[in-house]
């Protein structure tokens, strides 16, 4: 990576911000007794009240301007924990998984997705390439993980232009949080799925090392085969494509191209090529001093998987086979990170904290036809932050600081679909709170100046973009009803302003334009949650309007893998799918209610039910590609002494109003239904848990995924898992 000298001024700066704590080694205590912000956080997690890392530091007790946030740990994490961080939030409301293949799914929240989500790693960016293709999957390996926060609505603009539609904040464990008050902790994981004959296995070791040190290590392993589908691989509308196509070529006289159309339109139970293998290891240090702790850490993690063939979408080679021949496409993805974490106590004045984060990452992923290589993508990223808590004044509380981002960007080989490019941002940003009893008001802000360019295209595009927010809401007996205005805006990535070219691993021809303009939205939210009674409810309502919205358009054109249109009569070549802009309003509504049926000593049964729904249109009345359905969930959920049983159904709704050229999808029905098992009386260390997904072996189909017509959703699936903790 060229860092430029500007570009290095803000590491030097986080960096030297670590410095002052270095002074505080001769004073580290030796046991978590003698430090007032360490302690024991490795058992019975799921019971603790954590602090959400995302919302601005602990000083800030309640951020309602950050609307809808949710965390995902503990039994919950366990037993959704099939597949990449798409998958395993896609019970909450308001999400979705891209689910692009078994082995690549990113969270779409309230329907956004890609450059309008940021994931992030412990508050930074994954510094992976997820976020430019569906295809590409989440360097965050969530077998390790701690925790999962959620962070819904263009508020989270404090975490920089990617997240105006939402973040997912990964908290791993790979830097230590807290002194363990034991000489050695270990956390595992073992697990078995049915549908694809996956296991994996992951575990961690943290161990004082005295002197206020701790050290940190951790691995994980995951083997999956192709995975079992009910029904036809294809869906009707592509079943009937394939056989259409299959007939034209029995009356040219070539029956031995229909057969293999036919033959692929018959296939069924098995999606080919969905296979994945995951390997991760990571170790860390961490030292605490007093209010104060700093930490280091660094990891590897690497993953392949397999990119079923698109029937719709496949294109020829020289010697005339199918991309990639018989063995298939597959994605190799390597990613090593260094990461640093800083939070400093700095006395009683007016600023009570200094919060740091540094991440940097070496990323590759690959692209292969078959056995031989296809494209290499090449990613250097650095990314920090500093950010200052203050201490309260009066009825105020808040912070502000201070974040940067580069990126270093090149794709190598026949199909490289996108430019080399660099990426650099500069962010400033305050969160400020007011409180007047049952009275709330926030605000927030950020100025970004971005910069991307493209020396082979000599093309530099420069942005400056100021955000803000503003909550006011207002406590009615336990209930809290508020309001959130939004002015967000993002600066177009640089895959959407220098693509051009055949990318292998989607099937398609994508175009970019450097033309592209800053997209800007005013968002406004209205929100109910708390308590009624026994009950807990949490209803939103939200609708954002844009201003030169960016999107992904399918042309309908079939096009040669130069561009070049292809020639009427030949078959082959790939749909052309350009960056286009105009505006586009999205709203929608999520809602939660949590009622307590039974309470008797040890044994309770609670109703959950939960709603879902989002409507996405662009200026001139088509809607927007790959928008969710409605989706309604209701569950029960007994407990009894170390016993908890769960029972789920999940309706998907129909999704017809699609753009031209994508297809629709069908309603379906989920039925799921676990048993988990504390052996430890009063014990939360070890949990014993099986799982049935899908019932009744239902087909469904994803819309916000680009591979819905030849990658159904898995059928019924048999797991089981444990987790220990001692």
């Amino acid at each position: 990576m060229k860092l430029s000298p500007i570009g290095s001024l803000p590491l030097l700066a986080l960096a030297l911000a670590a410095v002052p704590g270095a002074a505080l080694a001769q004073d580290a205590p030796d046991s978590a007794e003698d430090s007032d912000d360490v302690g024991d956080d490795f058992h019975n997690r799921s019971n603790q009240q954590v602090d959400i890392v995302v919302t601005a530091g602990r000083s800030i007790s309640q951020l309602d301007v950050l609307a809808g946030t949710s965390v995902v740990d503990g039994i919950e994490l366990q037993r959704n924990m099939n597949g990449q961080v798409g998958e395993i939030l896609e019970d909450l409301p308001g999400i979705s998984g891209s689910g692009f293949s078994p082995g690549a799914s990113r969270p779409v929240v309230r329907g956004f997705s890609g450059e309008r989500v940021r994931v992030m790693d412990d508050g930074i960016g994954s510094l992976d390439a997820s976020n430019t293709s569906d295809d590409h999957a989440v360097s965050i390996d969530p077998l390790t993980v701690e925790r999962i926060e959620v962070l819904r609505g263009p508020a989270v603009l404090l975490y920089g232009s990617q997240a105006i539609g939402g973040a997912v904040n990964v908290i791993d464990k790979r830097i230590p949080r807290s002194i363990p008050d034991e000489p050695i902790h270990v956390d595992a994981l073992a697990s078995y799925d049915t549908v694809n004959d996956e296991y994996r296995v992951g575990g961690s070791v943290d161990a004082p090392l005295g002197g206020g040190f701790v050290a940190h290590v951790d691995g994980s392993y995951l083997n999956s085969g192709d995975v079992h589908v009910p029904g036809y691989v294809l869906s009707d509308s592509l079943r009937a494509d394939v056989l259409a196509e299959a007939d034209e070529h029995e009356g040219d006289g070539e029956p031995e191209e229909a057969a293999e159309l036919r033959e692929l339109a018959g296939k069924k139970g098995v999606v080919p090529n969905t296979f994945v293998e995951t390997k991760s290891v990571n170790g860390g240090l961490a030292f605490f001093s007093g209010g104060s702790n700093f930490g280091f850490g660094g990891g590897y993690y690497e993953t392949t998987y397999g990119v079923p063939e698109n029937p719709a979408g496949g294109h020829e080679h020289e010697d005339g086979g199918e991309e990639g021949g018989e063995e298939g496409v597959s994605i190799g993805l390597k990613q090593y990170r260094a990461d640093f974490r800083g939070d400093l106590d700095l006395g009683s004045g007016f600023l009570d904290r200094l919060q740091t984060r540094v991440g940097y990452s070496d990323y590759t992923h690959t692209e292969f036809e078959g056995s031989e290589v296809g494209t290499v993508f090449d990613i250097e990223g650095l990314e920090g932050r500093a950010e200052f808590i203050q201490a309260p004044v009066g009825n105020l509380r808040g912070s502000f600081g201070g974040q940067f981002y580069i990126r270093d960007f090149s794709a190598v080989g026949e199909e490289a679909f996108v430019a080399p490019n660099e990426t650099e941002q500069y962010g400033f940003f305050t969160l400020q709170e007011l409180s007047f009893g049952n009275l709330q008001i926030e605000g927030a802000a950020r100025f970004e100046t971005s910069s991307v360019s493209s020396q082979p295209l000599n093309v530099d595009r420069n942005f400056n973009i100021l955000s803000g927010a503003l909550g006011v809401s207002y406590d009615v007996g336990g209930l809290r009803i508020g309001v959130n205005g939004s002015r967000v805006g993002r600066a177009p990535a640089g895959e959407e302003l220098f693509a051009n070219g055949p990318h292998v691993a989607t099937g398609q021809y994508e175009l970019g334009d450097v033309n592209l303009e800053v997209e800007r939205a005013w968002g406004l939210e209205g929100f109910v949650r708390g308590n009624v009674g026994p009950a807990t409810i949490s209803l939103t309502a939200f609708k954002s309007w844009f201003d030169n919205y960016i999107y992904l358009n399918n042309t309908g054109t079939v096009v040669e893998e130069d561009g070049s249109p292809l020639p009427a009569g030949e078959e082959g070549g790939l749909p052309l799918f350009n960056y286009l802009q105009q505006d586009a309003s999205y709203y929608g509504f999520e809602a939660e209610v949590s009622v307590p049926f039974v309470k008797d000593g040890d044994f309770s049964v609670t109703g959950e039910a939960s709603a879902e729904y989002v409507k996405a249109e662009l200026a001139d009345g088509s809607p927007v590609p790959r928008i969710p359905p409605l989706g309604l969930t209701g569950a029960l959920t007994a407990k009894t002494g170390p016993i908890e049983l769960r029972g789920e159904v999940q309706y998907f709704g129909e999704q017809d109003d699609v753009p031209a050229f994508e297809s629709t999808t069908d309603a379906f029905t989920y039925v799921n239904a676990s048993v988990a098992w504390r052996p430890l009386r009063g014990n939360e260390n070890v949990t014993l848990l099986a799982k049935v997904d899908n019932i009744f072996d239902v087909e469904g189909r994803r819309a916000t995924s680009f591979t819905r017509d030849f990658i159904p959703m898995a059928g019924r699936n048999l797991s089981v898992s444990a987790r220990f903790s001692f």
